[in-house]
């Protein structure tokens, strides 16, 4: 396994992140930018990253994108329609496709119907009314009307799809982290108590230094984990991505909190975007959940 990534990959990466601090939420009031967000849908869509399947890319590149979106808190729909994309079963010629999990489609903003993965069945149906939930930058939706058979996957696809929508989901709580991270590191830098900044001290410096040495870790088990989805066998491959995902969301959990307490009283106000870091990193964490007791490595 080479875990450095090709020159190509270093390009949809910039172009990602590039897209992300350009166009993603600078503030909570930014979420009800309108303007903004149709901008973003616009140069997503055009950029053709919600078919990256289709096109082939790997599942290195879907995590790089993923990441990067979830660091910027891209507001638009990526995850779900990307997974769709990936399913490559669906009816040709139909548009808005996104995920359903349960009763609900996720990542359900500009989609029309939901593909409902059940072992190797792919189920559809249509998306109804908006869905409330916790997270400010991704969108639900509950499904309505009669679900309809779509086909069915070979078993081993079925269970690579898995291992790619488990290491997406992981990828996306990466980004998270990485953001919530750098935005605690900026306030550090900027306000001052006792006449110095507050990274000065060691006590903030710490929490921040134990942070960043999390989210390293969490970069290379994902790096091995979205390596995997097309290189190990499918069962190797979801074993790869289940033990990111329990590694990366205790991460993302972690570093989310420290970023609010990092930013003291108004961490804890709705106007810090430390709260919407923390609430998509809580749904990206049981969106295709994993629990210890699925992986057979003696963790705790």
């Amino acid at each position: 396994m080479d875990v450095r990534l090709s020159s190509e990959q270093r390009q949809l990466r910039d172009a990602a992140a590039k897209l992300a601090d350009d166009l993603g939420p600078g503030s909570v009031a930014d979420l009800d930018d309108e303007v903004r967000r149709a901008r973003l849908e616009r140069a997503v869509g055009t950029a053709g990253w919600r078919t990256l399947r289709t096109d082939g890319a790997s599942g290195v590149e879907v995590a790089i994108v993923a990441e990067e979106f979830g660091r910027g808190l891209v507001d638009v729909a990526f995850l779900g329609p990307v997974l769709a994309d990936g399913l490559r079963t669906l009816p040709e010629g139909e548009r808005g496709w996104t995920i359903g999990i349960g009763d609900r489609a996720v990542d359900a903003r500009g989609s029309s119907r939901a593909a409902i993965v059940d072992g190797v069945r792919i189920r559809s149906a249509a998306l109804g009314r908006v869905a409330p939930g916790a997270d400010l930058t991704r969108q639900s939706a509950t499904l309505t009307g009669e679900v309809e058979e779509v086909g069915e996957l070979p078993a081993d696809e079925a269970v690579r799809w898995q291992a790619l929508a488990v290491t997406a989901t992981t990828a996306d709580l990466l980004g998270t982290a990485r953001g919530a991270q750098d935005l605690a590191v900026d306030y550090a830098k900027v306000r001052e108590q006792y006449g110095s900044s507050i990274g000065s001290y060691q006590a903030v410096a710490h929490i921040l230094a134990e942070n960043q040495a999390l989210i390293e870790g969490a970069i290379s088990v994902l790096r091995h984990a979205a390596w995997a989805v097309d290189d190990l066998t499918p069962a190797a491959a979801l074993e790869a991505a289940r033990i990111a995902k329990v590694y990366t969301a205790r991460v993302a959990r972690t570093v989310c909190e420290a970023s609010i307490q990092v930013h003291g009283g108004i961490g804890n106000t709705w106007d810090c975007l430390a709260h919407v870091f923390l609430r998509r990193a809580l749904v990206s964490t049981e969106l295709f959940p994993v629990s210890l007791k699925e992986i057979d490595l003696g963790l705790s």
